[in-house]
């Protein structure tokens, strides 16, 4: 700790010893305290002032204590969607490490896997299977008359033979294998879902390596994700897999990584040091993890010496100019970072006006998207020009794809073409036939991002003459599987998504993603955005193995959706972590958490 922080807890506990001396000749039990006489102490004898400050000290010393806004419900391994796992992720990593970690939109391997299996290194390969065809050239498990041979890919995971539970029970191939039979029984959340649906089988080779076979019609880059985060079958042997994430070991697991959690409350979890792990020691014997109501207060015990780094992914403007002041004047570091959630306005290209690529490219142009980025965050993220965000090696080159930078006149200018004018001059435009340009805006509850990127959206479109009826509903009612994104019954949509290492194209704009009655209402291509050669581009993308083959369908693929714009990209989110200025070692990143690390923390003397 720094001095200045020294002096400060030193403060703090000598009042609170001074205080215990003070309260401790009286007990309260409903009444009037009844005098007891005071012993006497020899007068040698010196209060332990000192002692007790000085183990406190210590105790402090050896504590990282990190604050946030929230605590995750459960902390399963198998998280039920993207958000929750970004929710949970900083605490599950010290628990479960990830065998391969997204980092940086890449990966990188973290030694619970002796290394990451890959074509070149022979721990992937390609076979040769034949398989049966159905009447539309879909490969099938129902025997047919028609076989062709094609390419499965199987993959090998070796297994750190040094991982052990926090309970000292080693762990094992078996555990792996566990996970897989508990998520095929009842599966734990879309990840879990998606793996299970690109695996044929995987099982156990030895003690400390598995096998993943996938099917036989899927190929994509990031095969090598395809193992299962092990599971103690020890301890969740018994456990209906139906309801695993309600047991006991949901709210208090036994993992394998650098600390055990040891207790829990409703704003507070406390580890200790694994004794078993594998890895690197980490520098402090305990770790604590406290929830606050609010940034505020969050800030108020960095500043006093409560807290070694608070992180938030909900940042704006004015808590981020008072931690700019605080790092300016020496108090914190402030480390921002560009969150993988972007948010961006949907249109249904059902709805008829929708349907005239003038009116689009009018609303693109007509929103003030970096007014939005100055407002809600200091202008510190980029404004988007397309889908995949501009740190992704994915991602076009801004010079390379259609851009639309705020021009209201240009806007206008297309609502003219298209054949919108204000002929009774209220300020709203009509179509030819006497209907007015207004759109429905579908958006979250309990954002107040979204909320006011509603409200900024709603002005600059009124200053176009497009009026824009704003329509917030749950979370939950939103993105229900019968809810308005995936019948498509909306206008316009306001949502963010979460980027990953993987772009997934072919989920979000492929043809066959479109929700439709004939796929079940499966697919997130809720725009309805179907076009044969940006379909073509992202199905490649998505599917070859060869490195330059995808960069270029990609590329293709985005010079396509800016020209076209089945949405307006508007930025990344911004996440801060903030940390007391002694504080060495920490990596914030995009994608992985940031305890991800935790073994490199250290105080500067």
């Amino acid at each position: 700790m720094t001095q200045q922080r020294l002096r400060s807890f030193v403060q703090r506990v000598l009042i609170l010893t001074v205080a215990c001396i003070a309260l401790a000749g009286c007990t309260i039990e409903g009444g009037v305290p009844t005098p007891t006489p005071e012993p006497t102490l020899p007068a040698s004898a010196p209060i332990p002032t000192g002692a007790v400050v000085a183990e406190r000290i210590a105790e402090r010393n050896d504590t990282w204590m990190i604050g946030a806004l929230d605590l995750p419900a459960d902390l399963y391994p198998y998280p039920q969607s993207a958000a929750t796992r970004r929710a949970s992720a900083t605490i599950t990593e010290l628990l479960f490490p990830s065998p391969i970690l997204p980092y940086n939109y890449g990966y990188t391997a973290t030694g619970v896997l002796e290394r990451i299996p890959t074509l070149e290194n022979g721990d992937a390969e390609m076979r040769k299977v034949d398989v049966y065809l159905d009447a539309t050239g879909a490969i099938t498990t129902t025997v047919t008359d028609v076989v062709t041979q094609v390419d499965q890919l199987v993959i090998t995971f070796r297994w750190n033979p040094r991982l052990r539970w926090s309970d000292g029970t080693p762990v094992t191939a078996d555990d792996s294998v566990f996970a897989y039979e508990l998520a095929k029984a009842a599966p734990p959340g879309d990840a879990a879902a998606e793996l299970l649906a690109k695996t044929a089988t995987y099982e156990k080779i030895d003690d400390h390596t598995t096998r993943a076979v996938l099917r036989p019609d899927y190929v994509g880059a990031a095969y090598f994700v395809s193992y299962w985060t092990p599971l103690p079958r020890h301890l969740l042997q018994g456990v209906d897999p139906a309801r695993v994430r309600e047991s006991a070991f949901a709210r208090q697991p036994v993992g394998y990584g650098p600390y055990m959690l040891v207790e829990r409350t409703a704003t507070e979890l406390r580890f200790e040091r694994n004794p078993h792990y594998f890895g690197p020691t980490p520098a402090a014997s305990r770790l604590v993890v406290r929830v606050f109501p609010d940034l505020d207060l969050l800030r108020a015990n960095l500043l006093n010496g409560n807290l070694d780094l608070g992180i938030a992914d909900r940042i704006s403007t004015a808590p981020l100019i008072r931690f700019d002041t605080d790092a300016a004047e020496g108090a914190v570091q402030v480390f921002t970072v560009s969150s993988p959630v972007w948010e961006h306005i949907l249109f249904n290209l059902d709805v008829p006006a929708l349907q005239d690529i003038r009116v689009r490219r009018a609303l693109a142009y007509g929103t003030n998207r970096q007014a939005m980025v100055d407002a809600l965050f200091g202008g510190r993220t980029p404004v988007l020009d397309g889908w995949v965000v501009p740190e992704h090696p994915l991602a076009a080159p801004p010079d390379q794809v259609t851009r639309y930078p705020y021009n209201p006149d240009q806007a206008r200018q297309l609502l003219d073409e298209a054949g919108y004018t204000d002929p009774d001059g209220d300020g709203i435009r009509a179509s030819p036939d006497g209907a007015t340009l207004t759109l429905q805006l579908l958006t979250t509850q309990g954002s107040d991002v979204r909320r006011a990127i509603a409200r900024r959206f709603q002005a600059d479109m009124r200053a176009i003459g497009v009026a824009i009826d704003i329509n917030e509903a749950s979370p939950d009612e939103v993105f229900d599987s019968d809810g308005p994104l995936y019948l498509r019954q909306f206008d316009l949509a306001l949502f963010g998504w979460i980027a990953g290492p993987e772009p997934g194209g072919l989920q979000l704009w492929s043809c066959a993603a479109v929700p439709a009655e004939s796929n079940n209402y499966r697919g997130e291509n809720f725009a309805g955005w179907c076009f044969r050669d940006a379909d073509r581009a992202v199905r490649t993308a998505d599917t070859t193995l060869d490195p330059a083959e995808r960069a270029e369908a990609y590329l293709r693929q985005q010079q396509l959706w800016t020209q076209e714009l089945p949405a307006i990209p508007l930025f990344q989110r911004l996440s801060i972590v903030v940390a007391a200025p002694d504080v060495r070692g920490l990596a914030p990143d995009p994608l992985a958490p940031v305890t991800w690390n935790v073994a490199a923390w250290k105080r500067e003397k």
